[in-house]
């Protein structure tokens, strides 16, 4: 099985910490999904599924549904940058279901735990050096 890597994004200070797992927690659930942050190992946070991308890096589209890839043609939103006006783009984009082939999932903090982000996310520097 593949590793997912789970990206937590702080919106308060704005940083963002990951952690790496061998199973997902999240199969079958939807971008804008809020899900609890103890199946990762946060406990008391609750998150909020906001995107991500699958094993060959397509990314997952929120109005996109089901599961796996497909070809649309997008003039705005997630996936499209720079476009002048009236143009589109034909562009492959993931489902907005969580499948085993999402190897990064996007996650919000809707609600803090009683324990910081820096105490259960330790930098590397640190962590070599206790070593």
């Amino acid at each position: 099985m593949v590793e997912v890597k789970f990206v937590v994004n702080d919106t308060k200070t704005g940083k963002s910490y990951q952690k790496m797992l061998e199973d997902n927690p999240f199969l079958n659930k939807k971008i804008g999904e809020k899900v609890s942050g103890s199946d990762i190992g946060l406990e008391g946070y609750e998150l909020e599924i906001k995107g991500g991308s699958d094993k060959s890096g397509c990314p997952i589209r929120y109005d996109m549904p089901g599961f796996g890839k497909k070809k649309a043609l997008l003039s705005s939103g997630p996936c499209v940058k720079g476009l002048k006006k009236g143009k589109r783009i034909k562009k492959t984009v993931a489902g907005n279901i969580i499948n085993q082939d999402i190897v990064q999932i996007n996650l919000k903090i809707i609600k803090e735990g009683s324990q910081k982000l820096e105490e259960l996310f330790p930098k590397k520097e640190e962590s070599q050096a206790a070593a």
